[in-house]
């Protein structure tokens, strides 16, 4: 458990129980990635990311159509994280990204693409952008960020990107900011500035490293490591169906207190 808490990732060695896994949800993915219904709604950045929040339709045990429950070193490693139960798991992200990725966003200002070019679009998932401002705020108090890679990738091919120990920073600025209010509004409190702030923070004194992994791996996230998605590089190596990774971001049943107070 120590990269985990120490550098904000850790990274899960090919597990039997996952390829068996992927046998079932490699399909279904695939099936979600032509259903027009997902097209419409998720795929986006002018056809190169396939954003596919949902998709796989997995139920509370990580199952889908044909499979058994996910099982594997890293599920046996959240229980020990988690207390000794696991979570109920959400439907699962197919995050799908071909040739070209990144090209601007539906909507996408200036500036915001500047980010996603240079920045890699990075973020602490859950803070979610409220209102017509779009004010960052903790709507959704994952417990961490579980990927699981669906197609065998080079390190080019638009890999997720964390800053090591950016957990620590976010953390203490969360803490300092939300502990100011009363607890049961932490839901609704603006974390914009400080978030901003945080993240030239970590810019600064954090390293930016790349996570690869296959098909069989599985790598967990801090939930408040700052993360994103890198380009689409010259020499990128990748099947037709792209560059596709399964996400699991279970939410804590304690809410917002329980997402700020856990290691």
């Amino acid at each position: 458990m120590n990269a985990l808490l120490d550098k904000g990732w850790q990274k899960f060695a090919s597990d039997p129980a996952v390829l068996e896994w992927l046998k079932s949800a490699v399909p279904v993915a695939l099936k979600a990635r032509r259903d027009l219904a997902f097209v419409r709604d998720w795929l986006d950045c002018e056809g190169t990311w396939f954003v596919g929040v949902d998709a796989l339709n997995a139920d509370e045990r990580g199952a889908v159509e044909g499979s058994g429950p996910l099982k594997g070193t890293v599920l046996e490693f959240l229980r020990s994280y988690l207390g000794g139960a696991l979570l109920p798991f959400d439907k699962g992200q197919v995050s799908i990204v071909y040739p070209g990725y990144p090209r601007p966003r539906m909507g996408e200002s200036d500036a915001g693409f500047w980010y996603r070019q240079n920045r890699d679009a990075a973020h602490v998932d859950g803070l979610k952008p409220v209102g017509k401002a779009r004010r960052r705020m903790v709507k959704e108090p994952h417990a961490f960020v579980l990927g699981l890679p669906m197609t065998a990738c080079n390190d080019r091919t638009a890999p997720l990107v964390i800053w090591e120990g950016s957990h620590k920073i976010m953390q203490r600025v969360f803490r300092t900011a939300l502990k100011a209010h009363p607890v049961e509004t932490w839901m609704d409190v603006d974390l914009t500035n400080v978030y901003q702030t945080a993240r030239r923070e970590v810019f600064e004194t954090c390293p930016r490293v790349k996570v690869t992994a296959q098909p069989g791996e599985a790598y967990l996230l801090h939930r408040h490591a700052l993360h994103g998605v890198s380009s689409w590089e010259e020499g990128a190596e990748a099947p037709d169906e792209g560059r596709m990774i399964c996400y699991f971001r279970p939410e804590f049943t304690g809410g917002v207190k329980e997402w700020l107070d856990a290691p």
